[in-house]
């Protein structure tokens, strides 16, 4: 069964960015490829177990097996070694990429406090989007009695899009609050 999200970008969000765009084949059209998901733990060096825990949580938001990362050079004033973990990460494709933001969308960013919309300014060149939240308690998989410390995360949508207006309309017609100007 495919992702109502998924339904909702073939039927609807194609047609608009045709017209809008002005594309001659359907195959131009910009579209999600990916999302990655990342908790970075510069504290992990102090707090090895943290990892573990972060990964936990990543795998329930997610629904997926997080990848450890492990620092690539040591660094002597942080007490960083080579090869150590310090953080998490996942890739979601296809349905599960498109369940996650319709849950990040409708659920997760409403949650956050004095939630106004995201910003407009964190696209790349090439259509992509990066947004960081502060807290990861705003999934409902997140169970609050459990929560021993906060951690950040990054997400990055990464679309097909060759311009950051491209980027911008797709991802706020699949339902992106983006903020007013």
């Amino acid at each position: 069964m495919a992702a109502r999200l998924k339904e909702k970008y073939e039927k609807e969000v194609v047609p608009a960015l045709v017209t809008k765009f002005g594309y001659k084949n359907k195959m131009q059209v910009p579209g999600l490829s990916k999302i990655v998901i990342n908790i970075g733990l510069g504290r992990a060096v102090n707090e090895p177990k943290i990892v573990d825990y972060a990964a936990g949580e990543l795998g329930k938001i997610t629904g997926q097996k997080p990848v450890l990362t492990k620092a690539k050079k040591a660094i002597s004033n942080f007490k960083l070694r080579k090869g150590l973990p310090i953080g998490c990460m996942v890739t979601l494709r296809k349905n599960q990429m498109y369940e996650f933001f319709d849950r990040l969308c409708n659920i997760g960013l409403p949650r956050v406090r004095d939630f106004r919309g995201v910003s407009v300014k964190a696209f790349d060149d090439r259509g992509n989007y990066t947004l960081g939240l502060k807290e990861h308690s705003i999934f409902p998989e997140v169970d609050l009695d459990k929560v021993d410390s906060t951690m950040g995360m990054n997400i990055t949508f990464v679309t097909t899009a060759d311009s950051k207006d491209e980027g911008m309309e797709l991802l706020s017609l699949l339902g992106m609050p983006f903020r007013k100007r």
